[in-house]
């Protein structure tokens, strides 16, 4: 699979790390930088380049990282057809991709710790969404809510 990786200065080493990780895991990776942690930036920019990968195909899913999670998950939400959550356990990572098809996985490098981190990175990877009738249903409606069709 292919997957869009992007952090700002402050999740720059979580995303180092898990580059690595994920390529470990057989899949191909994109850094989307920052390339220079120690030069302010701003977590939007790296949500827009993850977002543009998977909109335009050039990524199937992607791991966003900054300091809280919350900047970034926020920012790529903006975005059509994106739908990300921070998950910092092995539960909700999986789980969003079964229920709710999510693309982007969100971390904080300051909330928590590489382990954590690979263990979430690795169960979104490996999950698929499951199709189910009920989870279609709302997966409609959430998309029904992003071209302000929901009634």
């Amino acid at each position: 699979m292919k997957i869009s990786i992007g952090a700002d200065h402050a999740g720059y080493d979580m995303k180092q790390h898990l580059i690595d990780f994920i390529r470990k895991l057989g899949h191909e990776v994109h850094d989307v930088g920052t390339f220079e942690p120690g030069k302010p930036d701003d977590y939007p920019d790296y949500a827009v380049l993850v977002a543009q990968d998977i909109r335009s195909g050039a990524a199937e899913r992607g791991v966003l990282v900054c300091g809280s999670g919350v900047g970034v998950s926020v920012a790529a939400n903006k975005f059509k057809g994106i739908r990300a959550a921070m998950c910092h356990d092995h539960y909700s990572a999986h789980q969003g991709v079964e229920h709710d098809d999510m693309n982007v996985l969100v971390l904080g490098a300051r909330i928590i710790g590489p382990m954590t981190a690979e263990d979430a990175t690795e169960a979104f990877l490996n999950a698929k969404f499951s199709g189910e009738e009920r989870h279609v249903r709302r997966l409609n409606k959430v998309k029904g809510i992003e071209q302000n069709e929901f009634r």
